[in-house]
């Protein structure tokens, strides 16, 4: 499908292209949530328990170096071969990941797969503001939302079921978790190769080689530490090192954009920008407070409320309604009135109401109330995250909605995944503290030393894992409620420390959005703006043309044997 002569595209011809769009972003949101829910069972599949962490390093890895890569290249040469190339790798990732037979194999392949991931949000969200203006992009990024919310419910129930499964169709249950995604995106690429047709004039660009290969020296050690970092110590000599490295890489990126201006993969004129500014800078904090927060929920309620994958991510749709029912009110309210920036502000706001709740709840609190937690904070995030980008692509040229696009998404992953780190450590070196005091003041009552003293089955059970709950948690579904508690409690309490860290960090994303503009909504979409540029560069060359030859013509009635002057006409 193609826009008319005015780079305009119908509602249906939109709706049609936003199926095949929705599609992509729906391999790459559910991808995530799906291969962490059955991370543990593919481990002990393929022998590899210690090295499971890499799987997801790698992935994290390719995703976020490429992310930035996707949105420059196709500003320079056309949104439809790049994106249409990430759904490509995806799924032959996909596949790849579904034949590995050690981790070693699974690490690689899910490398390959997260360079495809790469492209499939940020791209998508670029796409849309090629062919809806402004004012109209909000109710349609709505959907886009939903996705979002839809797979952080369907992935864990789906990784359950296949990784619960013994077999499936003749394979392994879980290698169903990354074959599934092959139809799906095998569609999706239909669909997106019919009816995507995007006006693009291409232009002569020097191609940043440096400051990629300076992204990756900068991100790779960076990312790699915030994975591995519990592990290695965060002040270990390994970590030292990756602080060095990407440190070095940092500075070389930097003089790298510096030196190639507008061609440069960021350019750091975009800086300058207080709408980029104060967004990318908002997204990197918000990120690390919601990703951090996503994180630790279906942690909380698989160890404190004993609840299995898949219950779950049922016990999460709370979540996915208020995401998906704020996005869809804000942005028909974005529509009618234009205005965007009151969203993201009272977004935030709720979000930090939303984390002050969960930093009170406990072990013994009743489920509906985490739900009512879970349903704010679920509405905090869909006020926040697509007017935040809208705001972005409002501001900047159409010819850098790829990259301006692009930078939300990275930094937005990068505070996600620095932030799930730092959480995930605050966690794992307090929880044993805790637990240790809450078993004190259990042992201390005469129902805990009956149950020791009457079981000593259970007696046995605690004395034999009970040390290694850090390690793996499912005993504790095993145990007597009695016995169980203290550990529960222990998790509880840790948690409720980082919601509390998070509130603090998502509060600095609220007083940087406060300091957001806002400019009036562009009436034009990305094509038909750049459609109306080049009409007009075109009118401008038809009249330097023009206007030449004229000046031509002159010459020569005026040159050597026309009579060489002209004569004044006679006063009258």
């Amino acid at each position: 499908m193609t826009p008319d002569s005015t780079g305009t595209f119908s509602h249906r011809q939109i709706l049609t292209i936003l199926s095949g769009l929705m599609l992509g972003m729906f391999l790459a949101a559910l991808d995530q949530t799906v291969v962490s829910t059955a991370i543990r069972t593919i481990a002990d599949d393929l022998s590899g328990f210690e090295l499971q962490a890499w799987a997801t390093t790698a992935f994290l890895i390719t995703s976020t170096i490429s992310t930035p890569l996707y949105g420059k290249a196709s500003d320079m040469y056309g949104r439809r071969p790049f994106y249409l190339a990430a759904i490509a790798i995806f799924v032959v990732g996909s596949m790849l990941c579904g034949m590995a037979t050690s981790m070693y194999e699974l690490a690689a392949f899910r490398a390959v797969q997260g360079i495809g991931a790469g492209g499939l949000m940020s791209l998508a969200l670029a796409i849309l503001g090629d062919i809806v203006p402004p004012r109209e992009r909000a109710r349609y990024q709505g959907i886009f939302m939903a996705v979002f919310g839809t797979s952080s419910v369907v992935g864990p129930v789906v990784g359950g079921f296949f990784a619960g499964a013994d077999s499936f169709l003749g394979f392994e249950g879980w290698r169903w978790i990354f074959y599934i995604n092959v139809p799906i995106g095998i569609v999706a690429l239909i669909v997106v190769s019919r009816v995507l047709r995007l006006p693009h004039t291409r232009r002569d660009h020097r191609i940043d080689w440096p400051g990629a290969l300076a992204l990756i020296v900068t991100l790779v050690p960076l990312l790699t530490v915030a994975e591995q970092g519990r592990e290695w110590g965060w002040a270990s000599a390994l970590s030292m090192t990756a602080y060095v490295l990407s440190t070095a890489g940092l500075v070389a990126f930097l003089l790298a954009e510096r030196a190639y201006g507008d061609d440069a993969l960021l350019p750091l004129r975009l800086f300058g920008n207080r709408s980029f500014r104060f967004v990318t800078a908002s997204s990197l904090v918000l990120g690390a407070g919601m990703f951090g927060a996503i994180v630790l929920l279906p942690l909380y309620l698989q160890v404190v409320k004993s609840s299995t994958p898949t219950e779950a991510g049922l016990q999460m749709i709370p979540l996915m309604v208020g995401i998906i029912a704020a996005a869809m009110s804000s942005g028909i309210a974005i529509g009618r009135t234009g205005r965007y920036k009151i969203f993201p502000v009272i977004g935030s706001a709720v979000m930090v109401a939303a984390l002050l709740m969960f930093g009170f709840v406990g072990a013994d609190t009743p489920l509906w109330q985490t739900m009512i937690a879970m349903l704010t904070f679920g509405v905090g995030l869909g006020l926040t995250m697509q007017p935040t980008i809208l705001a972005v692509q409002n501001s900047v040229s159409p010819r850098e909605m790829g990259v301006a696009t692009s930078s939300v998404t990275f930094f937005r992953q990068m505070g996600g995944t620095l932030g799930a780190a730092v959480f995930l450590s605050v966690l794992f070196s307090t929880v044993a503290d805790n637990i240790a005091s809450a078993t004190d003041r259990a042992a201390a009552t005469p129902a805990y030393q009956q149950v020791l003293a009457s079981d000593a089955a259970q007696a046995r059970l605690l004395g034999d894992t009970g040390a290694d709950a850090l390690e793996d948690s499912s005993f504790i579904n095993r145990l007597d409620p009695v016995l169980a508690t203290p550990f529960k409690v222990g998790f509880s309490e840790s948690m409720n420390l980082i919601f509390l860290v998070a509130a603090g960090v998502v509060a600095l994303g609220f007083l940087l959005l406060l300091r957001l503009p806002e400019l009036p909504l562009r009436l034009t979409s990305g094509a038909q703006s750049m459609a109306a540029e080049d009409a007009a560069a075109q009118d401008a060359a038809t009249q330097d043309a023009a206007a030449q030859d004229t000046v031509v013509a002159g010459k020569e009635d005026t040159g050597p044997g026309r009579g060489g002057t002209v004569s004044a006409p006679a006063a009258s």
